[in-house]
């Protein structure tokens, strides 16, 4: 009997990634107009920003279905496994629930976690659970330790326009005008679920320390467990000049670093020239 983990593209977690850590990356789907792909599978992060700058219409993502999260548990359990399945915040998205109303057959092999967090917050989560898999932890004690953890798995960002945010109704056609004259650059969290605006930043230096403010406030990195660092739009010097910039909080960790790309469901609302970090605060 092995352990399966099972999560969703909205954790930014490759394909390839997926298969070195030896676990399963449902897609969601993301429509532009017409136009249907799966994430991460029939539409690269590159792709998707290629046709994000091209559209006047954000683009739109679909849950996993209940069916889709019922084929992948059935398979485990036919073959044997326990299931531990990852799913981005029920406060932005149905997911959560689709793979609650797959798993009510199969109670005693299927777990289902809400992590209350996306895109690489929630891929720290899933490295975290795939590290205690590897070190030998059993499927009860890795549900109970890794919920535990949870509040613990932290996301800052900063988004380097507020283009995007307008396009999808989350802040006014005006505060987005004034705020790119004013080069205004909003930093953003996950707090409960949900996507809030920790503050602006004029200019990315200034954004910079943001970042590192608020690393601190919630206690600093814990090196030990995952740490993931990432960027949106077609090249990483934005996040190059950002670790530069701090090199004082990384000092001497420098192996920890990892990286991803923002795939489509932050990136359709935070556009290119983004960053984030994602770690777990130290205790």
């Amino acid at each position: 009997m092995g352990i399966q983990i099972i999560t969703d593209s909205a954790s930014d977690i490759s394909q390839r990634r997926a298969r070195e850590w030896g676990i399963t990356v449902m897609p969601l789907i993301v429509r532009f107009h017409e136009e249907e792909y799966l994430d991460g599978v029939t539409l690269t992060p590159y792709q998707f920003y290629e046709k994000l700058v091209e559209t006047d219409e954000i683009p739109k993502t679909s849950q996993i279905t209940p069916f889709t999260y019922e084929e992948v548990f059935k398979k485990a359990v036919d073959a044997g496994d326990k299931v531990i399945c990852f799913c981005l915040s029920s406060g932005v998205s149905g997911s959560y629930q689709s793979a609650c109303i797959a798993s009510e057959n199969y109670k005693n092999d299927v777990a289902v976690i809400d992590t209350k967090q996306f895109c690489i917050s929630e891929f720290i989560i899933v490295q975290r659970a795939v590290q205690m898999r590897d070190q030998g932890l059993g499927f009860e004690e890795i549900v109970s330790k890794i919920s535990e953890e949870l509040k613990e798995a932290h996301v800052i960002a900063v988004f380097d326009t507020l283009e995007y945010l307008k396009l999808g109704g989350r802040i006014s056609a005006a505060a987005a005008a004034i705020g790119n004259v004013l080069s205004l650059k909003p930093v953003l969290t996950i707090e409960d679920g949900v996507v809030k605006i920790l503050g602006k930043a004029r200019g990315s230096k200034k954004s910079g320390n943001m970042l590192t403010q608020f690393i601190s406030e919630l206690g600093g990195i814990d090196f030990s467990r995952p740490l993931c660092l990432a960027y949106s739009g077609f090249d990483d010097s934005i996040l190059q000049k950002y670790v530069k910039d701090s090199a004082e909080i990384y000092a001497g960790h420098e192996s920890a670093l990892q990286t991803a790309y923002v795939g489509a469901t932050i990136g359709t609302y935070a556009g290119p020239g983004a960053i984030a970090v994602a770690f777990f605060s130290a205790k």
